[in-house]
């Protein structure tokens, strides 16, 4: 018997408690802290046009009823810029579009605007 016990004082402490270890999965110990980002911000690309739309056609005064019942907003039409030197301008028709959500239930219209060096800058629309 003291041929044994002499053998086991022989294996060092850290081997023998090496099976009394407790082990992490791989998984558990590569997984990070979660982190949400806030979504930034759009940034709205300005479209600079070196004069003023033309006036809305006739039919852009003409508001279709809506297509189907629910909570649906008409968002006007407008003018896009588009350089071309035949059709500078081109007329994009309003439509009906479900608002994003009961908080942003109000469309507001983009706008063309004259800037201090005399260009037009397009404002796009935006929910609000």
């Amino acid at each position: 018997m003291s041929r044994n016990h002499g053998l086991l004082a022989a294996i060092p402490a850290a081997l023998m408690l090496a099976g009394c270890v407790a082990t992490v999965p791989a998984q558990q110990a590569q997984q990070q802290p979660t982190v949400i980002i806030a979504p930034q911000p759009r940034v709205a690309v300005t479209t600079l046009a070196p004069t003023a739309p033309p006036p809305p056609p006739p039919q852009a005064a003409l508001v279709p009823p809506p297509p189907r019942e629910g909570d649906v907003v008409w968002q006007p039409g407008f003018w896009t810029y588009t350089g071309a030197s035949d059709q500078p301008w081109t007329w994009v028709d309003g439509r009906y579009v479900t608002p994003p959500s009961a908080t942003q239930a109000a469309w507001i219209p983009g706008q063309w605007r004259e800037n201090a060096s005399g260009h037009w800058a397009w404002t796009p629309g935006h929910w609000q």
